[in-house]
């Protein structure tokens, strides 16, 4: 058997990261944990730490007290220190699965310093797709979905030529209001957004899914991942959350991948490939009856995807604006300054507030995000 896989985990004691963890405990001969980071929770990162025995920790929030970091591990701190973490010279795989536009600056980093990428944070293609992807290239390291739609799409895509593939089909469970009428949405707490019917998720993407602007982000990511124009990718409402993805060859025929709702399908994937083992958590049972019901999504009643697809082919910095209000439109949502609808309204607005153009380089990207998270804050007190 080979060696292990050395891991470094950007976002530990998140749900993705509890979903990785799962996999690492699943596979200790083959993969093995040398760095990690939280946010903010010390208690969680350094029980981690403990478990696994790690030594390279970082807390990427500038917390006043921390207890001391257990054993002879090394504790960075702050947004530099994640960046070093993420290009640890040991590691040969850093997974970032931090929450949201952070997650940009480690991906760069981990890259740069010549680490394989698992990509579980979508915001870092959405803000800088075109930097990332030409890092990657000229660093010669690979970027490995483990989005569960983009790693079920990397996964149909094997072996199938360039030239066959029609258009890449995101599925989307529509969230816990896609039967909601515009008027009943108006009245959703944050509370009921978060209850979603599928998958359990950190709040920011819970959110997100309710909206449906994740899906817009996934679109977006999609598209630097497999490098298709935006006609070419579309969006289906899929409740039961079993397909993930589906690619449509030119012949006509349709390629899905199918799992049940959890994300330790597509990490495994991600940190196993090209090999493959037993799973963590059990496969479909087709033995019962399954729902593979499908349908349109109303972008009436979820104008998110619609900004998203608009931001998308607008180019330049507009999917950053995009990300940026969103951001700040969540997180306000999450604090109870605003309802649900006023989410893409802030987006909405914030995108025709800005002057789009096309970054030149990192520096302009983070000036344009700024920017946006300027403007958007402006939009709540309107």
């Amino acid at each position: 058997m080979s060696e292990a896989k050395k891991v470094v985990l950007l976002g530990a004691t998140g749900s993705i990261g509890e979903s990785a963890l799962r996999v690492l405990r699943a596979h200790p001969h083959r993969l093995q944990l040398v760095g990690i980071s939280a946010h903010s929770d010390a208690q969680g990162l350094f029980a981690i730490a403990e478990e696994f025995g790690v030594k390279d920790l970082c807390l990427s929030e500038k917390v006043s007290e921390v207890p001391p970091a257990p054993g002879n591990a090394t504790l960075r701190r702050g947004p530099r220190g994640l960046e070093e973490l993420a290009a640890l010279h040991e590691a040969d795989i850093t997974l970032v699965a931090v929450v949201g536009s952070a997650g940009l600056l480690p991906t760069l980093a981990a890259i740069q310093g010549g680490n394989d990428v698992i990509l579980a944070n979508k915001e870092a293609l959405v803000v800088g797709g075109k930097f990332v992807m030409e890092a990657a290239r000229e660093a010669g390291v690979r970027i490995l979905p483990a989005d569960s739609e983009h790693n079920a799409v990397f996964q149909c895509l094997q072996g199938v030529p360039e030239h066959d593939v029609d258009r890449i089909i995101l599925t989307a469970s529509g969230g816990p209001f896609r039967e909601f009428s515009l008027e009943q949405m108006a009245s959703v707490t944050s509370e009921e957004a978060l209850a979603h019917p599928n998958w359990s998720m950190g709040p920011k993407i819970t959110v997100d899914s309710a909206t449906m602007a994740n899906k817009g982000l996934e679109l977006i990511e999609a598209h630097w991942l497999f490098g298709l124009p935006a006609e070419r990718l579309d969006v289906v409402i899929h409740p039961p959350s079993l397909v993930h993805s589906l690619v449509r060859l030119v012949d006509g025929c349709v390629l899905a991948q199918l799992t049940p709702p959890s994300m330790t399908f597509a990490l495994q994937h991600a940190l196993l490939y090209p090999d493959r083992a037993s799973g963590v958590d059990k496969s479909l049972d087709f033995s019962e009856p399954l729902d593979l019901s499908f349908a349109p999504p109303d972008l009436q009643r979820f104008p998110c995807l619609r900004l998203a697809r608009e931001a998308m082919q607008t180019e330049g910095i507009a999917p950053t604006v995009f990300n940026a209000a969103n951001e700040i439109a969540v997180d306000a949502f999450l604090r109870n300054r605003i309802g649900f609808l006023d989410i893409p309204a802030i987006i909405e607005a914030t995108l025709n507030d800005t002057q789009h153009r096309d970054p030149k380089n990192i520096e302009e990207i983070l000036s344009a995000d700024s920017e946006a998270r300027r403007l958007a804050m402006e939009k709540l007190r309107d």
